[in-house]
């Protein structure tokens, strides 16, 4: 069969691959659509060896006898090799899409909508409550800005340009391009961008507050002051976070995720849909920033339902 592969250049090609060899526990999908991850993107640069990109697949189930039936219409979240015509993934971390939901559509719901549900599951309640949301622009910051106002939280989001956060204004967000512009001082906060994100950040939110860090997506590590935890100025707590869970909770909450998209309460949004021969520029759009959403990549023209859309 054929997958994407490291190129050892950094992106990936197209070449010919074993078949995956089925085991118990896991069930093989051929794979109609699938969505990059910025992570994924920084393992390229330098790839193990075996090591195949893929993490969020939507397909339909191709193997005989297992917990679901031959044919059905699934989403999955994978640890790799999903870039490829078929893919094996643990049962438990299927969830079944309805036909309403399309295959676009869902493959962009697993790493960025687990990540999202996740981080307002670790920041509790919301209703009535200030949040702030950095690096905003890309797929986990539309779902959280999604759910956050429909959870009853006051949404700032920090985005590259206004035009990025278009879309997140129309959700019920307030935009800023830059942390310090954002007004007030916030009860929550999430922060992925690392370098001096982090710090400014920090001195946004109320000393009973709570910061969640969740990645570094410029690759610049923070610096934080000693200085600036002096005298209860900015004294909120800094917690680590990572979106991974068991194969059984991804399944659980792929689930709601499908749930809510299908009852029109999730809207993924999707800056770019393109045959898999196109994945090498999606992923050069990704490091770029050039990308708004989630980018999926379809791997036969008949699985799209979506329009396609060039990515710029």
């Amino acid at each position: 069969m054929r997958a994407l592969v490291p190129d050892q250049q950094g992106s990936v090609e197209i070449a010919d691959v074993e078949e995956p060899i089925e085991t118990p526990g896991a069930t093989l999908i051929d794979v109609r659509a699938f969505s990059p991850n910025r992570g994924e993107t920084f393992l390229m640069s330098s790839p193990l060896d075996g090591w195949r990109p893929g993490k969020d697949v939507a397909g339909v189930i191709s193997t005989a006898g297992g917990h679901f039936p031959l044919g059905t219409r699934v989403v999955a979240h994978t640890p790799s090799h999903g870039w490829a015509e078929r893919a094996l993934v643990p049962e438990a971390a299927v969830a079944v899409l309805p036909e309403s939901v399309s295959f676009d559509i869902a493959a962009a719901l697993p790493l960025a909508g687990l990540t999202a549900l996740r981080l307002l599951q670790t920041a509790g309640s919301l209703v009535g409550r200030t949040l702030l949301i950095t690096g905003a622009s890309g797929g986990v910051g539309h779902y959280v800005v999604e759910l956050a106002v429909a959870a009853g939280a006051e949404v700032t989001a920090v985005t590259a340009s206004l035009e990025r956060g278009a879309r997140l204004r129309e959700l019920g967000a307030s935009i800023v391009t830059d942390v310090e512009q954002a007004p007030g001082s916030f009860d929550v906060a999430m922060e992925s961008v690392g370098g001096l994100s982090l710090p400014a950040v920090r001195r946004k939110v109320r000393p009973d507050g709570l910061i969640i860090w969740f990645g570094q997506a410029s690759l610049q590590p923070p610096t934080l002051d000693f200085f600036d935890w002096v005298g209860g100025g900015a004294g909120a707590p800094i917690v680590q976070f990572h979106y991974q869970r068991t194969p059984t909770q991804d399944g659980r909450d792929l689930r709601t995720l499908v749930r809510l998209t299908d009852t029109d309460r999730l809207h993924p949004e999707i800056g770019s849909t393109l045959p898999w021969e196109r994945t090498a520029d999606v992923i050069a759009a990704i490091r770029g920033r050039s990308l708004r959403g989630n980018a999926v990549l379809t791997i036969t023209a008949a699985s799209s339902k979506e329009s396609t859309h060039e990515v710029h």
